[in-house]
């Protein structure tokens, strides 16, 4: 969790088609309050995408529990949706990561001729580890729902990171990138 949001911070989390979400749905981060920007410098169409009547939308997708406090599910931008469901790679990541001997992982989407997109891991081990495709899908089984678990991995050396040290998702998609 992230804890509840601050006194002076008023949220709204909704559903893609507007509606509010309930307790433990899963929907878009709306905050409102005087830290809001007022909007991105000369650049009114960014504005007029993140800004609405003076909520901000943060591109973050969280749940809300019944005592209020916020759990981050990931980014609207990282989700895809795979025969109809919504997937949220954070959650792959954390499930992958529990796997003694993976040090760092990154789910992106690819493209699939029956599910739509499917998930495609990134894997990078421990100095001195392998890794088993086989013990992957099993533990995945163990966890997941059979939709998110990913359909290939890759191992590499690396993520690629962007200036701010984030993974580089797009450098992952457009293949930049050398497998072990």
């Amino acid at each position: 969790s992230i804890g509840k949001p601050n006194f002076y911070v008023q949220t709204r989390i909704l559903h893609e088609s507007g509606v509010e979400a309930k307790a433990n749905e899963t929907g878009e981060l709306l905050i409102k309050g005087p830290m809001v920007t007022p909007g991105y410098w000369g650049n009114s169409e960014a504005t007029k995408k993140a800004l609405e009547n003076g909520w901000l939308h943060t591109g973050d997708l969280v749940r809300q529990d019944e005592e209020g406090y916020l759990y981050v599910v990931d980014r609207i931008k990282n989700m895809f949706i795979s025969g109809g469901e919504n997937v949220y790679p954070a959650e792959i990541e954390r499930i992958l990561g529990q796997m003694e001997g993976i040090k760092e992982v990154a789910i992106i989407p690819t493209a699939h001729d029956k599910w739509g997109e499917v998930g495609k891991a990134f894997i990078v081990l421990e100095l001195g580890r392998t890794f088993s495709e086989a013990a992957a899908l099993a533990h995945c089984r163990t966890y997941l729902a059979k939709f998110k678990i990913p359909q290939s991995f890759v191992c590499l050396e690396d993520l690629p990171k962007n200036g701010t040290g984030k993974i580089d998702r797009v450098a992952l998609k457009n293949g930049a990138y050398s497998s072990v």
